[in-house]
């Protein structure tokens, strides 16, 4: 487990000495061989220390590193689309014979698909870039989780599983991964859980809670439920021991009361399976617990400067926020607009900017930095563990550009001054695509894929790149029927509709796009595919391409057993197999809890694909079709082409500035970013915790 972990994060593998007497050439060439079929290939390193091995051992690292590459681009699964010889035969078959398939399939609910003889295919012709995997180590493996847990940002799902998996099959080696601080409150609720569950030494979870909703977080956790806080959480019956260790917690946080009152409810249900009476200390908990069911008052900070903003008492409400920078970093541009004389604010925030946290004065930073950029729509992610995208109406006044200017400045320059306290870097070399990918400073929704990207970064497509081939595979439950219908609509620059592929329309030979054939039913799984000619739908004036997956029959994605879908670059799609594991460039699992997932937009104008990865409880207008879809479809689809975020050049450059020198060779170098050398922009356990 702990390669299957490593390979699937770092593309390494930690190998022991071998047992071997002289080097195995032709079985280490045969694996070298298949492996490089799935698009991956060893190090020189790697191979040196499997020239160790025997032919017993050689054997068991084939069976374990083949499985673990075919579960993570997908090719442990078999894909039998409607049409088996697609694209061609979709392109050639006639609009009768196309019609006549599918209302048989559908009479049938499913159970009837057309046969046809599998015709032989060409070999695969594309160039294909091979990935190289590297040897590792026991401390680089640990490194990651140390990573992780130092984040100043929301992690994964897939990174919190992973932790889980450490904690419980690690237990020796938690003590030496464990950080003096956890930034995140999310993380510190899930280590202290994991640290109680696993019946481990729980005296740093002391350091750890600082707060009373900290401790909320912590019994979340423990009861299984969303540590984010954004929805509510059943409570589980907690032991004895666990409520001991709750309660003194919270005793020995400060201002306990005020901080309570803000989950008011959620503290009276916690209370109900907690029973402080039944204690005879813990009496600052017994009276704050009074209090909220009692219904007595207690005074709040963001009461007070609530009431004071909306008596317009703006310079009251500045006296109380500059006590708590982050507070009052949070409320800048409310406070600039609501204030006679802005440059109190702005001299105000430059005297506490040192004290915010640098995730905060990125964020303001970027912020100010298009402040003023005309745009009809605001787009924003909501905190919580589905990925749901807001959009509404641009009401914000404009704000005077030397304002503007001199917070960006007042950020930059506090950035600076924060990381120049970390380590020395030398000479950098940053690669400039990094500007195409955004700052991870949400992933808690982020789904597990191949190469974790942050929603709104920007993926180059290769020049030589002909067809997009986008997929689809699911399984459904036993006895229910699961109908998941993969779409791709056209649109034109300004975003007028143009075209579509789906179930409904199979194929455009317009815009020389096709659908593989739906299926609706997937008793031992199923897969649709769908080819995007680029040059044509560029040549009749598309731009924006928005690939969809809908839940036909209503079941959430989170029910079913198996869902993922990914993209192919294809030079020559009408070689090699359809499912062609060389030419995958990502893959994601799509297992939300929703119905309508939009995973990806191609921009055919900057060749790039755009890192969507948004779930919807529904279709935007209660549709289950794209054609019924046009209106909302396009509203997702301009906020997400245009999100203004923080990217990850802006944030290495800031890095640099304060604690390196900038260098244009990449061999001279002692600190490399770039895609494929170095640091890569989806590492980012480092990002996360040494650069943020």
């Amino acid at each position: 487990m702990i390669n299957e972990i490593y390979l699937r994060r770092k593309n390494k593998l930690i190998l022991s000495d071998g047992k071997g007497t002289s080097p195995q050439k032709n079985h280490i060439a045969s694996i070298l061989l298949n492996i490089e079929n799935l698009g991956y290939t060893l190090s020189k390193n790697v191979i040196e220390q499997l020239y160790t091995y025997n032919e017993e051992q050689l054997n068991e690292l084939y069976l374990v590193l083949v499985k673990g590459i075919k579960k993570l681009i997908g090719a442990d699964r078999r894909y039998n689309p409607m049409y088996p010889n697609f694209p061609n035969q979709v392109m050639e078959a006639s609009d009768s014979e196309l019609f006549i398939n599918a209302i048989i399939h559908y009479w049938s609910e499913g159970s009837l698909l057309p046969e046809y003889a599998l015709e032989e295919r060409l070999p695969l012709f594309d160039l294909t870039n091979t990935k190289v995997i590297e040897l590792g180590s026991i401390t680089d493996f640990d490194s990651i989780f140390t990573n992780l847990l130092s984040s100043k940002t929301s992690i994964s799902e897939t990174d919190n599983n992973d932790i889980v998996w450490f904690f419980s099959n690690l237990k020796e080696r938690v003590e030496s991964i464990l950080p003096k601080e956890i930034p995140l409150k999310e993380n510190m609720a899930l280590v202290s859980k994991l640290l109680i569950t696993n019946k481990l030494n729980t005296d740093s979870i002391f350091n750890y809670v600082k707060t009373a909703t900290d401790v909320l977080r912590l019994a979340t956790s423990l009861s299984e439920g969303d540590v984010s806080l954004s929805t509510n959480s059943k409570f589980k019956s907690f032991k004895r021991s666990e409520r001991r260790l709750l309660l003194s917690l919270l005793e020995n946080c400060n201002n306990i009361e005020e901080d309570m009152k803000r989950y008011k409810n959620r503290w009276i249900r916690l209370g109900e399976r907690l029973h402080p009476t039944e204690f005879k200390k813990y009496t600052n908990v017994k009276a704050a617990f009074t209090k909220l069911r009692n219904n007595e008052y207690i005074s709040t900070f963001n009461g007070t400067v609530a009431d004071s903003l909306k008596n317009n008492n703006v310079n009251y409400a500045l006296s109380l926020l500059s006590k708590r920078p982050g507070e009052f970093t949070r409320k800048l541009d409310h406070l600039i607009r609501l204030h006679d004389n802005p440059n109190v604010i702005v001299n105000e925030f430059k005297n506490v900017s040192d004290k915010v946290e640098s995730t905060i004065l990125l964020q303001v930073r970027e912020h100010f930095l298009n402040r003023n950029n005309a745009k009809e729509k605001r787009a924003f992610f909501p905190k919580g563990n589905v990925a749901k995208l807001y959009v509404i109406d641009n009401e914000l006044t404009t704000i005077d550009e030397r304002i503007c200017r001199a917070i960006i400045s007042i950020c930059e320059n506090s950035l600076v001054g924060q990381y120049k306290k970390k380590e020395y870097l030398g000479k950098v070399y940053l690669d400039d695509s990094f500007r195409n990918y955004l700052v991870p400073f949400s992933q808690r929704s982020a789904s597990k894929s191949l190469k974790t990207v942050v929603r709104g970064s920007k993926i180059n497509i290769e020049e030589s790149t002909k067809t997009i081939r986008s997929f689809i595979y699911w399984k459904e439950e036993r006895h229910d029927r699961t109908d998941i219908d993969l779409s791709a609509i056209m649109y034109d620059e300004n975003w007028n509709y143009l075209e579509h592929v789906s179930y409904t329309n199979l194929r455009s030979s317009k815009y020389q796009s096709y659908h593989s054939g739906d299926i609706t039913s997937a008793p031992n799984g199923a897969s649709e595919f769908i080819d995007l000619d680029l040059e044509s739908v560029r040549k009749y004036g598309g731009r924006y391409i928005v690939l969809s997956i809908n839940s036909f029959t209503g079941q959430t994605f989170k029910e079913l057993p198996e869902c993922f879908m990914g993209w192919m670059d294809r030079e020559n799609p009408n070689s090699g197999e359809i499912y062609e594991p060389k030419t995958i460039e990502n893959r994601m699992d799509v297992t939300s809890e929703s119905e309508v997932c939009i995973p990806m937009i191609l921009d055919l104008h900057d060749n790039k694909v755009i890192w969507t990865d948004i779930a919807l409880k529904s279709n935007p207008n209660f549709y289950n079709n794209v054609e019924g879809n046009k209106i909302g479809m396009v509203l997702m689809g301009k906020a997400l082409t245009t999100l203004v975020k923080p990217n990850l050049y802006d944030l290495i450059e800031l890095n640099i500035k304060a604690r390196g020198e900038k260098c244009d060779n990449i061999e001279e170098a002692d600190t490399v970013f770039s895609l494929n050398k170095g640091i890569t922009p989806y590492d980012h356990d480092i990002i996360v915790s040494q650069y943020l």
